[in-house]
């Protein structure tokens, strides 16, 4: 069973127990591939890696590997597949999560990272798409006219929502509410995370439980 990581968001520099959780889990670190969140927001061919926030939070946590791949659309469709296929680590990067999910299924990559014996990160809308479901909705900003239930990579059996400024206790009662009469929801404020580890969830961080719409609050 894979090791799956939920991150919300970072705005500095990973915590140090993070880090401790992520040296203990990423011993192969042969290759890194992360995948976009907003695959066409690009000027030109080259890929900078010291531009992309969640390759920074690594290397900053000495968390460095021999090769890093940044898919999005300038790869081609089998160069990704083939680089997730071999990928020590995959992350699953910020930005525009329903972006991030068209692309996963347009460039037919949702198998093969299911399929994957590498540890599993995510950032933000990442960290969405790796849940079995997520919403969109207008109360979290999202750009939607209509609240809709999402289906992600269903890694482990919860719904995942991530990082506010807000008070998650009320903000959360209005659009997450519904989805949590069907399945626990995991709400995530800035600077948490969420491990599963052969089955077991750990918490880091200010997090919230929403299960059949009563608010738990699960922080460690």
């Amino acid at each position: 069973m894979s090791t799956h990581y939920y991150f919300s968001w970072f705005n500095d520099f990973l915590p140090e127990g993070l880090v401790e959780w992520l040296q203990e889990d990423l011993q192969d670190r042969q290759s890194l591939v992360m995948i976009s969140a907003q695959p066409s927001d690009y000027e030109d061919g080259q890929i900078n890696f010291e531009d992309i926030t969640e390759w920074t939070w690594l290397h900053q946590a000495n968390l460095m590997f021999k090769e890093n791949h940044f898919i999005d659309y300038r790869m081609p469709k089998d160069e990704a597949r083939q680089w997730i296929q071999n990928a020590s680590v995959i992350f699953l990067c910020g930005g525009d999560p329903v972006q991030q999910n068209n692309f996963l299924a347009e460039y037919e990559l949702t198998d093969v990272i299911k399929n994957s014996n590498a540890v599993i990160l995510g950032a933000s809308a990442g960290s969405l798409n790796m849940a079995a479901k997520w919403v969109t909705s207008q109360s979290a900003d999202h750009t939607v006219e209509i609240d809709t239930i999402h289906d992600g990579l269903d890694f482990n059996p919860f719904a995942y929502e991530s990082h506010s400024k807000r008070d998650y206790a009320s903000f959360v009662q209005g659009y997450l509410f519904p989805l949590s009469e069907e399945i626990d929801v995991y709400a995530a404020e800035q600077e948490s995370a969420i491990r599963v580890k052969d089955g077991a969830i750990e918490i880091m961080g200010p997090v919230y439980l929403i299960s059949r719409s009563k608010i738990q609050k699960i922080s460690v």
